[in-house]
């Protein structure tokens, strides 16, 4: 099967160091972005623990985190054209 990601879906996997091929199912790049995600906030949290960056600008930080990543707003299905 095929897929033809959308142009603004792939600017942004892009950033992320993610070019799915046409035959990569989105939900599967979905899942890895997702799984990408989690571990940066995963590691922001081991960060604030650690010390390294102060309870308080937490929050402020990982919402930061969360605006970096608006495709994972969108469901995978509307990642690629309709055929």
């Amino acid at each position: 099967m095929s897929f033809k990601y959308r142009e603004s879906v792939l600017k942004e996997l892009t950033r992320h160091g993610v070019i799915p091929l046409d035959h990569t199912p989105p939900e599967l790049v979905h899942d890895f972005v997702s799984d990408l995600h989690r571990f940066e906030i995963r590691r922001l949290k081991q960060q604030m623990l650690a010390g390294e960056i102060q309870k308080k600008d937490y929050a402020k930080i990982v919402e930061a985190l969360r605006k970096r990543y608006p495709v994972l707003s969108l469901p995978a299905s509307y990642w690629v054209e309709d055929r």
